[in-house]
């Protein structure tokens, strides 16, 4: 557990997880300082640090020192409208994040990727996201978590009909397949955060829910 003041790089802050995990990580005495680039300005703190722009173009103006690193990027193909704007989030954008975090000293960078995510896969989403992990995973980091969370529940700022039909359902199927409230997901990964190792962890919903409770 770390007993020093941490510097946390922070993607994805206006999500519906990431609004819960900048809570967390503002209040913890444990944390230094947050650098949390958006695309609209967050609420000032004193121990916040807010570019504000589109992340692609923030990276490279990006300053450390950075300690751990949190990737809560993430959308839909509806949501960013086609197939490979999808992939240029979901892929593409996580990995040059995660490659300046590295630069600016990271050595753990926690990612939200999904259930079923496999490389190999013939549904695109998952194939996406498959391959986003075999790709962090070549990038030699000291210690890497990727979190595989079922359906996020919770009041998202955008309607989507799919998930608000599904969310019913998905609170009450097995194991990791059930749904997960984003206010765990956020204390899971900042619990995972305070675990020391080394080498690829990859923790699927069902032990989230146990670790966020």
């Amino acid at each position: 557990m770390y007993l020093t003041p941490q510097h946390i790089l922070f993607a994805g802050a206006t999500g519906l997880t990431g609004e819960h995990l900048l809570d967390r990580l503002l209040s913890e005495p444990t944390v230094a300082r947050v650098l949390a680039p958006t695309r609209r300005p967050l609420a000032a703190h004193s121990h916040l640090q807010n570019p504000v722009g589109e992340l692609s173009e923030l990276l490279p103006q990006l300053q450390g020192p950075v300690d751990t690193a949190f990737c809560c990027l993430g959308s839909t193909i509806k949501q960013a409208g086609s197939e490979a704007a999808f992939r240029a989030i979901d892929h593409d954008l996580v990995l040059a994040f995660a490659q300046r975090a590295r630069e600016l000293g990271a050595r753990h960078l926690l990612v939200i990727s999904a259930l079923g995510a496999d490389p190999k896969s013939s549904v695109f989403y998952n194939r996406v996201k498959g391959e986003m992990e075999q790709a962090l995973q070549g990038q030699g980091w000291p210690q890497l978590t990727i979190v595989r969370p079922s359906l996020l529940l919770g009041a998202r700022q955008e309607f989507r009909l799919g998930e608000r039909l599904a969310a019913p359902l998905m609170r009450w199927l097995p194991g990791k397949y059930r749904g997960i409230k984003a206010t765990v997901l956020a204390r899971a990964l900042w619990r995972l955060a305070l675990e020391e190792g080394s080498g690829c962890r990859i923790v699927e919903s069902d032990q989230l829910r146990r670790l966020g409770r």
